[in-house]
């Protein structure tokens, strides 16, 4: 038996505390297992090293022409045309967003049934993938960018939903009791007491979904959404690799001042609270 810094005796740790970091181990490899061993794996084809060589020389020889040209669509244009896309779409979920967090928010909305109605709805349009939604929208309003800001606008509407409304249930009711004593209205509850408390987060959380949703942007293009993930398909699809790595560069800066912007933005919403 061990001795603690006190010198007196300590009990040994149960038998299933000892072993618990031993199973879930076990557990997890077995899951791990289980997911390969559902993989069908046929084997490395002939070709593979040669359209291996040919990708990184064409990745690493970007075709930089392609970056303007005067005469049609080129990089810049469809980098232009995804962030006007990222932002339409976060600037529509941002707005649309607002009614489903506050039913959703449990100390707001008594009524169990409804804040639950909400929170199945945010569930389900958070279950729906993106590329779903894109073919949806485009089979409605056609192809092009407009399918992919509606995309974009209304998948949003999930995440940020489920996180505004957390936001608003960990905030402080003082305020908002201290108005219904005063004889406020609930909407003049809300905008006096809970919004100047929940603004930071939610514009913290826009920002953040900003930065998902360019890179949603540039993906949703090559279903026919707009943006620059169409002519990137037609690059892949004609395998010309330099043009891919134009494009994937393009991308790549993209997202980086995206990010960049976005993280010092949330940083000061942060501090200023």
């Amino acid at each position: 038996m061990n001795k603690s810094s006190s010198g007196r005796p300590v009990p040994p740790k149960p038998l299933y505390l000892r072993w618990k970091m031993w199973l879930v181990l076990a557990a997890v490899v077995l899951i791990y297992a289980w997911a390969f061993s559902g993989m069908p794996f046929d084997g490395i084809k002939k070709t593979a090293g040669q359209i291996t060589r040919a990708i990184v020389k064409g990745l690493f020889n970007p075709e930089w022409d392609y970056v303007y040209l005067a005469e049609g669509e080129d990089l810049l244009r469809g980098l232009w045309e995804t962030l006007a896309i990222a932002l339409l779409g976060t600037s529509i979920s941002v707005f649309l967003t607002v009614p489903f967090a506050l039913w959703a928010a449990r100390n707001l909305v008594k009524t169990r049934w409804f804040s639950g109605a909400s929170t199945f709805t945010l569930s389900l349009i958070r279950t729906l993938p993106d590329i779903i939604v894109a073919i949806i929208f485009i089979k409605a309003v056609g192809p092009g960018a407009f399918a992919g800001v509606l995309t974009i606008g209304i998948h949003s509407i999930g995440m940020l939903g489920k996180l505004n409304a957390e936001a608003i249930e960990d905030l402080d009711m003082g305020p908002s009791e201290a108005l219904k004593a005063c004889g406020a209205n609930r909407l003049q509850t809300i905008w006096f007491a809970i919004v100047p408390q929940a603004m930071p987060a939610y514009l913290s959380f826009a920002l953040f979904r900003l930065e998902i949703n360019v890179r949603s942007a540039a993906v949703l293009g090559m279903v026919g959404a707009g943006g620059i993930g169409t002519p990137l398909l037609f690059a892949l699809e004609g395998r010309t690799w330099s043009r891919v790595g134009i494009i994937l560069l393009g991308i790549i800066a993209l997202v980086t001042l995206i990010d960049w912007i976005s993280g010092n933005l949330r940083r000061r919403l942060v501090q200023g609270q």
